[in-house]
C-alpha cells in the first residue's frame, strides 16, 4: 500500500468475550468509527489485516469496537497494542479554517509579541473545545485551549501557530 495512513485509535485490551476491543481514540473525528466503516490493523509498522466495523459503543470514556466476523476474545486478544489507521483518502473534507490533528502537532507557538513558547507535541479533547499540549524547550507543558480568543493565527504551511495568551496560561 504507498498511499499515507493516518492512526485513528490504538487498541489498549479485549472487552469480553464476543471479540470486542478497548479502544483509545487518536481521531478528531466521531464518525471514524461509524458502522460499515474500514480501518486498518496495523502492527510493528505493517498493515497486518483490514476490518470492517459491525459494532461500536462508549464504555467508561473509551470506544468499544466490534469488527465483523471476529465474534470471539481468542480472535481478536493478539490485536492489544496495534493501531488502527485509515488511508489518506478516507479524510474527511474539511470546512474553512479546519484541521487535522497531523497538520497540528508539531508546529511552532509564537505568542503575538514574536515570542516562542514550544511546539503542539499533543491535542486533548476532554469536552467543549480541543486543547494543545505545548512542549517548551525547557519547564514544564503548557495548555492552549483551542478558542479563537486565544488562538489567533494558524500557518500549516509554515508549521507556525500565533496566540494571544490569556492571562495566567503562561505562568
Amino acid at each position: 500500500m504507498n498511499e499515507k495512513m493516518y492512526t485513528v485509535g490504538k487498541i489498549i485490551n479485549t472487552h469480553g468475550i464476543r471479540g470486542d476491543l478497548k479502544i483509545l481514540r487518536v481521531s478528531d473525528f466521531e464518525d471514524r468509527f461509524e458502522i460499515g466503516n474500514v480501518l486498518y490493523l496495523v502492527t510493528n509498522n505493517q498493515v497486518v489485516r483490514e476490518l470492517e466495523i459491525d459494532g461500536h459503543r462508549i464504555h467508561k470514556g473509551f470506544d468499544l469496537l466490534h469488527f465483523k466476523g471476529l465474534n470471539n476474545i481468542n480472535e481478536v486478544e493478539h490485536f492489544k497494542g496495534s493501531t488502527l489507521k485509515i488511508l489518506e483518502s478516507q479524510l474527511t473534507e474539511l470546512e474553512e479554517n479546519e484541521y487535522y490533528y497531523h497538520e497540528i502537532i508539531g508546529c511552532e507557538v509564537f505568542t503575538n509579541e514574536g515570542n516562542s513558547i514550544g511546539q503542539v507535541k499533543e491535542i486533548l479533547a476532554p469536552g467543549a473545545n480541543d486543547v494543545w499540549v505545548i512542549k517548551q524547550p525547557k519547564g514544564k507543558d503548557i495548555l492552549i485551549p483551542y478558542i479563537k480568543d486565544v488562538v489567533k493565527d494558524i500557518d500549516i504551511a509554515e508549521k507556525k501557530i500565533v496566540i494571544e495568551p490569556m492571562e495566567g496560561l503562561l505562568d
